[in-house]
């Protein structure tokens, strides 16, 4: 098997529709097929188009039936599988990237069914036009928001560079919706973010990667080397994976890279196509993206050898998963938290023609010691509930097994796909209505105390399936 990561390859793991998917960007030659057309149902497609064509009770325009067609034979194959139309495929590309037109701002639906500013991004469109955390949008360009899905907002929202759009704005304390005008630009998210934590006296860096994207390694180094430098004494790291729904793979490479010993195997993957079968390991040439400098050459030998905890839960996935399971099989990080989402295949994304793509399952991946992720997702080594009080909303979410048409898991048991009472839904959903949402990082973050206990050889709180502890008390914070 090959070792090498092809120029012509951006393998990427990441999220479309809030399924965790992982992709490959490929000019590879595709494998012969030698079998010959199948003409028969090639005749019947052919018939059926025909037929609605003449029959339908309206006209049907030829690129809809053709372009739908395409769309579901590759959509029937796994929920991974798609066709790309132009939008879809320019959304897939920026959203690696790590860039995006628009406002700059984490929305989320109010309990009156507005959309809600959660934080506009800094030194965004939106941060620079006085948009605040808190703030209600109640119209977007004079069209009413209420009860609008947060896609359809976001579209609203999305557009052109340099073009206006007009936000009305409900803020706590002003007499009148207030109508701010804000100019769209070019946004670049930071996956990135990091501080220091005090427990006991002793300081601690949590780090969070929201999504693997090209500046990630980067990013993170910096990151990793501004946290030593604030805190010369660190006595652990905790790395924040929950709900990362993947991204780049050489973004996971290169952060597994980080905290394992040089050149050690991080990832490898097997399919049809020879190019499928290869071996990824923590060099430069595995996790570089073109740039000229290896930027984790500076960084201090403190991170290869610190305490170490991973936390995770049932949103992290696919270049999560792979890093989450590379650490745990070299026993370099505790893995604490729910068992991840699952998703062990990789997609090649394939230009089309016009700006389109499919993206098609080509391999499956695996972790150093050979474990297939696929339908399982990693299973931590300590399971810690996201409240003391129970997993909330986490232990509704849908995972890969849960999905129709996935893929088996080629080398261990598969789990059984859940089948959640709907009545203790309910509960749940009713129980969870009135809970503040979760920051992750903050002084009431259970599973982050839980993280610092085991650094510190205390007793952690297992969820209430696994047994129980005493908990931790509150965190005091430091922020960087």
């Amino acid at each position: 098997m090959g070792s090498k990561l092809k120029h012509s390859a951006l393998l990427t793991l990441g999220a479309i529709l809030g399924v965790a998917v992982t992709m490959q960007f490929s000019a590879l030659a595709q494998k012969p097929v030698d079998n010959g057309m199948p003409i028969d149902g090639l005749r019947q497609l052919a018939g059926v188009y025909k037929l609605i064509k003449s029959d339908y009770v309206e006209p049907v325009e030829d690129r809809k039936l053709l372009t739908q067609a395409t769309a579901g034979m590759v959509a029937a194959l796994d929920p991974h599988s798609a066709w790309l139309d132009r939008k879809a495929y320019r959304e897939l590309r920026e959203g690696t990237e790590g860039r995006f037109v628009g406002l700059g701002i984490e929305i989320g639906q109010s309990d009156e069914g507005y959309v809600k500013i959660v934080a506009p991004i800094e030194d965004s469109p939106a941060a620079r036009a006085g948009i605040q955390a808190g703030d209600l949008i109640s119209r977007i360009d004079g069209a009413a928001v209420k009860d609008m899905e947060l896609d359809e907002a976001i579209k609203h929202m999305r557009g052109e560079p340099h073009t206006k759009v007009v936000l009305t704005i409900v803020r706590q304390g002003a007499a009148a919706p207030l109508e701010i005008p804000i100019v769209r630009d070019e946004i670049v998210q930071k996956s990135v973010k990091g501080k220091i934590v005090m427990s006991n006296g002793a300081g601690y860096a949590w780090v969070r990667i929201s999504q693997f994207q090209e500046p990630t390694v980067h990013d993170l180094a910096a990151k990793l080397a501004a946290l030593a430098r604030a805190e010369p004494g660190l006595k652990g790291l905790v790395l924040d994976l929950r709900n990362d729904p993947g991204g780049l793979l050489q973004g996971a490479i290169g952060t597994a890279a980080a905290f394992l010993p040089a050149g050690a195997e991080i990832v490898w993957t097997n399919g049809q196509l020879e190019e499928s079968k290869a071996h990824f390991y923590g060099r430069p040439e595995h996790y570089m993206l073109g740039r000229s400098d290896d930027p984790l050459k500076d960084l201090p030998d403190l991170f290869k050898t610190i305490p170490m905890v991973v936390l995770v839960n049932t949103g992290s996935a696919s270049a999560s998963e792979i890093v989450a399971g590379a650490l745990q099989d070299y026993k370099r990080a505790a893995i604490v938290g729910s068992p991840t989402f699952g998703k062990g295949s990789v997609q090649t994304i394939r230009p089309m023609a016009n700006e389109t793509a499919v993206k098609l399952t080509t391999a499956r991946y695996y972790t150093p010691s050979g474990r297939s992720i696929q339908a399982r997702g990693v299973v931590p080594d300590f399971p810690v509930d996201e409240n003391a009080d129970g997993d909330g909303m986490n232990a509704l979410r849908m995972r890969e097994a849960d999905l129709q048409r996935h893929l088996s898991n080629d080398r261990d048991h598969e789990e059984a796909t859940r089948k959640d009472d709907i009545n203790q839904q309910m509960r749940i959903l009713a129980a969870e209505r009135h809970r503040k949402p979760l920051e992750f990082g903050s002084a009431t973050d259970f599973q982050l105390a839980q993280a610092l206990c085991h650094l510190q050889g205390l007793p952690v709180q297992l969820s209430r399936r696994a047994g129980s502890a005493d908990s931790a008390g509150p965190l005091a914070q430091q922020a960087h």
